[in-house]
């Protein structure tokens, strides 16, 4: 009997779905008997009949819905029978009805829709999909989280906010996908939309980040400069009573890398000493991050010791590290060390990459070695690789600074004849080397040599604009203000240091005592440094251990800033203040916001004039402004000090800079033994040529000039010819200066020695 019913449901399923093949009509007319007799299983298997069209299977379930209440099983066959068609348009009727039905589909079948519908765009039925979860109330958790995760991977950040705010309720401290947003917005640098999610999950009752979580946040934070934040959760990972989070590597990691950012080296390396001993046992990243860190600021000593430490504990440096400290060497002229280094990377196997052969073709070039670095270039382009369009725009560079234009324009052609992107960096050196050289009519050469894209025509379309803004500037009533008004005078640089800045220093001043210090800490020193700033209030310093650049390439955003440093460049390179002065004026009242190349670059002009209210006046604004000093500044406030006759300042002011997490290049070496030197403060300029070696920076041709002069001129001739014979026992090669310091060095040895003959003869006459 049974039989006999199975054959007759598989005869009945073929009559319908011979009917449905055949039937052209909108609506399926079929027996009532039929109906009647319709059973789950039988409709279940029309449904999912591989061989009958989506639209035929719509027709069929909405008939069947006429007569029967459709089970949950019968909408997510059609719901998938439908979307795996491509027929979107009649899936939001289906969802409706089934609200109307109050059927509530199973979490899988949920699931494989909201994918279908995601991977195919379909983002309104994936809102309509969640009405009707939300309807029906049911439990959203699984469908959040997938929700969430399928839209970060189709890099739909919007909508993944969108659902993040819709279905906020759901969320609890299980879920998976807060932490894979977080991680998306602080990837895309979407700061206010990270703060805004962080505040939300930080206000619902009951949720609490896992370690992941936290870890997630402090990197973020840590990446934006918000020290005091990341301090914060790690304090509250390492006093969390329940024992559900606690810090752990990563943890550690990006607490190191957000003091890395600020310049607190010293205190990372602190921390990197006591983890060595401790559980949690520095990994890769820990070391690269810190010798990329040391390299940066100058501390080739230190970036030497964590690389050794690195390689005695089986840790294998690969192309990023020696990348950093090649760059790292050669920025502290120490040239030799560069390419012994090199060579080390070579015989150990790591393979170089593009970015090695441009750190090593720039240092070289920036190390007095041209002839070295086009040798280099050329056999790179000869044998094909290696080369890209970076290593073309340093080449071409270094031909704008030498005067080589029509050199540095046929290798923009070869250039783009290769395939290579002519960059803005490219673009405005050229620009700038035209105007340089007084070469107005070369800007249609320079259209001609780059053919492909826009750019070119961008930048020149805005040189008309700005040189039109220039002769006829917005019209304004005159009120003979100055563009920077003075609050104080240059000598006030101490209070512009600690006024804004006294809870910056973590470390300043006495030593203070904090109850429940755990014993058992992987780092003490972090524990100190994060007990010290909940108590202190600690704000971001306004150093930046990265210096300012004139370009910053951030696309659109970007742009005019990029072209008014360009501008800014071409006007005082040619002594043009008060032209530089007006384009500055005219696109900040325009709302171009200046960056630090820019406040830098006007308050160079204005120390070298020795207008130094002015420059007073510019640091000032920078203060009020947010906008982060870095190296270039502190050596245009060294030089200002140092021409104002104020050297006590000057180390006052290089003290407090070291305090804060600052440090010094070579140019701040040299400025400061120049200022030290001038002011007869000869000791002080010897312990300072000390600690420069020491630190791991060679002096150049410029250290060496400054120091034969300031000792000729204190009378200290014998100390003179020291630095003299130390600079031709280094290998640096003198200059025109150095000429010059050497014919006054002469003068004053034959002045001593006739004055020592004088002396001489005075004793022998008899009378």
């Amino acid at each position: 009997m049974r039989q006999w019913k199975q054959l007759g449901e598989v005869l009945v399923a073929a009559s319908i779905t011979n009917t449905l093949s055949h039937s052209h009509s909108a609506t399926l007319n079929l027996p009532r008997a039929v109906a009647l007799g319709l059973t789950q299983p039988l409709v279940l298997r029309i449904l999912s009949n591989q061989s009958i069209h989506p639209s035929q299977k719509l027709r069929f379930f909405e008939w069947t819905r006429s007569h029967h209440n459709p089970s949950p099983a019968a909408y997510s066959l059609v719901l998938r029978s439908l979307s795996g068609g491509g027929f979107f348009s009649d899936i939001p009727s289906v969802l409706h009805s089934m609200t109307q039905d109050g059927v509530v589909l199973d979490p899988h079948s949920l699931n494989l829709l909201l994918h279908s519908f995601i991977l195919s765009s379909n983002f309104s039925l994936a809102f309509q999909l969640l009405d009707y979860v939300q309807h029906l109330h049911l439990d959203a958790t699984t469908i959040y989280n997938t929700l969430i995760a399928a839209l970060l991977t189709k890099h739909q950040l919007s909508f993944a906010l969108s659902i993040f705010f819709k279905l906020l309720d759901a969320v609890d401290s299980k879920s998976i996908a807060c932490n894979q947003l977080l991680v998306s917005l602080r990837k895309a640098d979407m700061r206010v939309e990270f703060k805004q999610v962080f505040t939300k999950l930080r206000e619902k009752k009951g949720f609490s980040f896992d370690s992941s979580g936290y870890n997630v946040c402090i990197h973020a934070f840590g990446c934006w400069g918000d020290l005091a934040t990341c301090f914060a959760l790690f304090k509250e990972m390492k006093d969390d009573g329940k024992g559900l989070v606690a810090p752990d590597l990563c943890t550690y990691n990006s607490l190191i890398t957000a003091l890395c950012r600020l310049g607190k080296v010293d205190d990372a390396l602190v921390v990197w000493e006591e983890l060595n001993g401790s559980a949690h046992q520095p990994d890769r990243f820990t070391y690269t991050n810190l010798i990329h860190a040391c390299c940066r600021t100058f501390r080739m000593g230190d970036a030497t010791r964590v690389f050794n430490h690195m390689q005695s504990h089986g840790f294998r440096p690969d192309t990023l590290v020696y990348n950093s400290l090649l760059d790292g060497h050669f920025k502290a002229t120490k040239v030799v060390e560069a390419c012994q280094l090199f060579e080390k990377m070579v015989q150990e196997g790591v393979r170089p990459s593009c970015w090695t052969y441009n750190i090593l073709i720039h240092g070289l070039l920036r190390n007095g070695r041209a002839e070295a670095a086009y040798t280099m270039f050329c056999d790179l382009k000869k044998k094909g690789q290696f080369v890209d369009g970076i290593t073309y725009s340093i080449v071409v560079l270094q031909l704008c600074k030498e005067g080589q234009l029509e050199e540095a324009l046929q290798l923009v052609e070869e250039m783009e004849s290769r395939g290579f992107t002519v960059d803005l960096v490219t673009i405005t050196s050229l620009l700038i080397s035209i105007h340089r050289h007084g070469r107005w009519d070369w800007t249609d050469r320079l259209m001609k040599h780059i053919r492909e894209g826009n750019l070119v025509l961008s930048v020149l379309k805005w040189k008309t604009g700005m040189e039109a803004s220039m002769k006829n500037p917005p019209g304004k009533k005159k009120d003979y203000s100055p563009m920077f008004p003075s609050r104080g005078d240059f000598s006030d640089i101490m209070s512009f240091m600690t006024g804004a800045q006294d809870t910056t220093n973590i470390n300043d001043g006495e030593e203070t005592s904090f109850d429940g210090i755990d014993e058992w800490s992987s780092s003490p020193h972090m524990d100190k440094l994060a007990n010290q700033m909940c108590s202190t209030g600690y704000s971001s310093q306004l150093f930046a251990p990265s210096r300012g650049q004139r370009v910053q390439e951030k696309g659109p955003d970007s742009f005019d800033v990029d072209m008014v440093n360009t501008f800014l460049s071409i006007f005082l390179a040619k002594g043009k203040l008060s032209l530089a002065c007006k384009l500055f004026e005219i696109f900040s009242d325009a709302g171009v916001s200046p960056v630090s190349y820019s406040y830098n670059s006007i308050m160079s002009s204005f120390v070298k004039k020795g207008y130094f209210t002015e420059a007073w006046a510019v640091l000032a604004e920078m203060g009020e402004k947010f906008c982060p000093t870095d190296i270039a500044t502190y050596n245009m406030i060294l030089q200002g000090l140092g021409k104002m006759g104020r050297a006590d300042l000057a180390s006052a002011v290089l003290d407090r800079l070291l305090k804060q997490g600052g440090y010094l290049d070579i140019v701040m070496y040299n400025t400061l033994i120049n200022a030290l030197g001038k002011a007869g403060r000869i000791n002080e300029v010897n312990k300072l040529f000390e600690q420069m070696r020491s630190s791991g920076i060679n002096p150049d041709v410029v250290t060496y000039n400054t120091l034969i002069e300031v000792h000729s001129k204190a009378g200290l001739l014998k100390d003179a010819y020291k630095f003299l014979k130390m600079m031709l026992d280094a290998g640096c090669t003198p200059n025109h200066v150095t000429d010059t310091t050497l014919d006054y060095l002469g003068r004053e040895i034959d002045k001593l020695r006739f004055q020592r003959a004088t002396i001489l003869s005075e004793k022998d006459d008899p009378s």
